[in-house]
Formats: structure tokens, sequence, C-alpha cells
């Protein structure tokens, strides 16, 4: 897989000057633009809309606020893969779910690429998410991207309660080989659109990392979008304490 999405107009410049970028995951080299969340889902709230657009502007649902579930859901079954070393990353197979319990998460994986203009694509409904594809697999090294929308008018999406995890919490990726990745959350934030961190959510990562992004902050009608997005970044658990996670144990 090649290639990496154009960074937007409203992105911050990436370091090392013009001409040179990084890839997710990936080394320096020459023109390659990594992906820029503002071009990802941060439309405000969308409806889904036919044609090759995939996904309009639409009038708001602003003010609703996301609240905990009273019970979070069970975790998937099944064994959990060990993470990949570097010499075995080209052999992790493609993610084809994600699952979120503490915030009652489930959803299949679609493919993202790149569109025509080389923005990153975004999921054609409100209900899924998508995996950049030119970015690591989960289980990779490297930060692998998944991004879904956080509403529309039809209500929530399937991110609406991403800013609601906390460190310690668990993310589940099922993989097409029926391996299943488990992450665990290590941080939360919040960017203005004009202010996004570009080389430390999308720039390289010692060990198997996920980048959870969607809208949020502040709801600006007159433009039909949202002010900010919110990242997760959680890192992959290497033993059942969570060893590995930045801040725990190991």
């Amino acid at each position: 897989m090649t290639g990496a999405p154009a960074a937007g107009p409203t992105a911050p410049a990436p370091a090392g000057g013009p001409g040179r970028h990084v890839a997710p995951g990936g080394r320096a080299r020459g023109r390659v633009r990594r992906p820029v969340a503002v071009a990802l889902v941060c439309a405000g709230l969308l409806a889904v809309g036919g044609g090759a657009g995939g996904l309009l502007l639409a009038g708001g649902r602003a003010g609703i606020s996301p609240r905990p579930l009273a019970q979070p859901a069970r975790p998937p079954a099944g064994g959990v893969a060990a993470p990949a070393r570097p010499v075995t990353a080209a052999r992790v197979a493609r993610p084809v779910s994600l699952s979120i319990p503490a915030i009652g998460v489930h959803t299949r994986l679609i493919r993202l690429g790149l569109t025509a203009q080389g923005t990153l694509q975004v999921p054609v409904s409100t209900t899924v998410a998508g995996w950049y594809t030119a970015g690591p697999r989960p289980g990779q090294p490297g930060p692998a991207v998944i991004a879904g929308h956080i509403d529309s008018r039809l209500g929530p999406g399937v991110f609406f309660r991403l800013r609601l995890l906390r460190p310690g919490d668990r993310v589940f990726i099922r993989r097409a080989d029926g391996t299943m990745a488990v992450f665990g959350v290590y941080a939360e934030q919040s960017y203005a659109k004009d202010r996004f961190p570009t080389q430390r959510v999308y720039g390289p990562a010692p060990g198997a990392e996920l980048r959870l992004i969607t809208c949020g902050g502040t709801f600006d009608a007159a433009t039909g979008s949202y002010l900010s997005n919110i990242v997760v970044y959680a890192a992959q658990i290497h033993g059942p304490a969570g060893h590995g996670l930045p801040g725990g144990p190991g």
C-alpha cells in the first residue's frame, strides 16, 4: 500500500519543511503527506447522501452531549494475538471489526483510501467506522488510524461517545484471520482544527498503537462544522495486566 492523503488547507506544516513529510507509522520520504484529521470527519453534522460525494452537510443537532452507558457492553470472545514484531509486521491480517465495550461500540471496519483530491475518505455511513489502509494495520508497529462520525440528523454516530473514553479502557480489533488485537486507552485529547498536532497523531510510534478520531468541541452552525477533533490514543496490550501501556506496568 502506498501513498498518503494530502494535508488539508488548515493543517499545520509538517516537520522538515516543504516537500518532506512522514506517512503514519512510516519513515520520511519525498512529498508523501500525512492525513489530517480536519479532512476526515469534521464536516460537522452529516447526513448520508447519494453519488460519489457520499456525505452531505446537514443542519444541526448541536448541543447534544453523550452520556456514559449505564452498563458497559461485554468484551468480544476469542483469543488475543501477541503483538507483532517488526520482522513479521507484514503478516498481520487486515482489521474487520472494532469493539469498545466502555462506550457500547461494535462496528465492522470499512476500508478508507484517498479521494481524488488526495484527502482521506470518510465512511459513507455514520454507523460504521473506517480504517486508513495506507497506514499500519492494527497490531503493526506504528499508529493505525480509525475514523468515524460523531452524529447526523438521524442521531448519534458510531463515535458519539468517543470522548468519554478514559485511560485503561479497552479497544478490541477483530482481524480477517480470526485473531484479535487488544489495545488500552492511554489518552484522550481535543484539538482545535487550526492547532491539530499532525506529528503527534500520525508520526511514527515505537510499538503498535491506535488513533481513534472523530469531531468534537463547539458546533458552528454558520459553517455546519465542529471546530475541533477528538483523538483517542491507545497502545496494544502486552499482557493481561496492561503491560506495555504508556504509564502502565512494565
